[in-house]
């Protein structure tokens, strides 16, 4: 069967060694113990990827998903408050469906950081314990929450890649 007729001007894959990408510490505003690394950002189809670290005692506020999510857990435990008794482990991947609403914790007494891979489609609708809204997490967010923090701390550009058109965020235009 012939191969049809596709425009690939990429001279080379698409690929990042996350062992040689900063992990950027504290990164999320609002919440300690929380590292990250940014691997993969599309605004235009919202969708994020990024390798997340947690340390022990983490507790994210409740959010709702408008999407999907993958999760892969590398090492340590965390668990969603409303389900105790399903601690995720190294080893486990967890989808979820969107319209999950849940809040996330890494126990205090963990003795490791619990180190994930996320595939998120869609925004995280963050609210407080009393169900006030907090604000919302989607690409877009993240990549202005990324840049901001290189920005404050004096760092070199993030290098992702960009969604649509196949890029790296240090590419130029």
């Amino acid at each position: 069967m012939p191969m049809p007729n596709i425009v690939y001007d990429h001279k080379s894959l698409l690929s990042l060694n996350m062992n040689e990408l900063p992990i950027y510490k504290d990164a999320m505003p609002g919440v300690p113990g929380i590292d990250s690394q940014p691997l993969f950002m599309d605004p235009h189809n919202g969708t994020w990827v990024m390798r997340i670290f947690f340390h022990p005692g983490v507790i994210m506020p409740v959010h709702f998903h408008t999407g999907t999510v993958h999760l892969w857990t590398l090492s340590g435990r965390w668990m969603y408050v409303e389900y105790p008794d399903q601690p995720q482990t190294a080893g486990c991947y967890l989808y979820e469906p969107g319209g999950s609403i849940h809040q996330f914790m890494t126990p205090a007494d963990n003795t490791e950081i619990t180190e994930t891979i996320m595939v998120v489609s869609g925004a995280n609708i963050n609210f407080d314990q009393d169900g006030n809204y907090l604000g919302l997490l989607d690409a877009s967010e993240v990549m202005k929450l990324v840049d901001h923090l290189i920005r404050d701390r004096g760092l070199e550009p993030a290098k992702y890649i960009l969604g649509g058109a196949g890029r790296y965020s240090t590419d130029q235009a």
